[in-house]
């Protein structure tokens, strides 16, 4: 079980966690917007600020996991992007994580030139669950 931290708030994150969602037939994951109300308080071990910065994951033996090791682990737990473990690989992690933490930085602008939206449509009213 691998519980993800992610920001519902960019359109790229959200629309990532949506198709995770919907391959994770062994229900594998368990998604939280740390944007969601009551986040602080069913999470409180979480900071919420670098959680905003970073993905953040859990695994089931409570350990803290961040950026591109949730993702290629939540790509793993549902059997897809196989191809993405390499980015773990020793001299090749080097250069992903830097990749990863700019691409983390810039997400909101990355988004709206992808998709012409900063924000998910549901966000604009402070919220976006899924």
């Amino acid at each position: 079980m691998l519980t993800i931290f992610y920001d519902g708030h960019c359109p790229l994150c959200a629309a990532e966690m949506r198709t995770l969602q919907s391959l994770d037939t062994q229900k594998k994951l368990q998604l939280e917007n740390i944007h969601a109300d009551n986040f602080s308080e069913r999470f409180p071990y979480i900071d919420q600020v670098e959680a905003d910065r970073l993905l953040h994951g859990q695994l089931a033996n409570g350990k803290i996991i961040k950026g591109l090791d949730v993702t290629c682990l939540a790509w793993k737990l549902v059997e897809k992007h196989k191809w993405m473990q390499m980015l773990r690989w020793p001299i090749i992690r080097f250069f992903a994580d830097i990749g990863y933490k700019f691409f983390a930085r810039y997400r909101h602008q990355i988004s709206s030139f992808v998709t012409g939206k900063q924000r998910c449509e549901s966000c604009l009213k402070d919220r976006c669950d899924l």
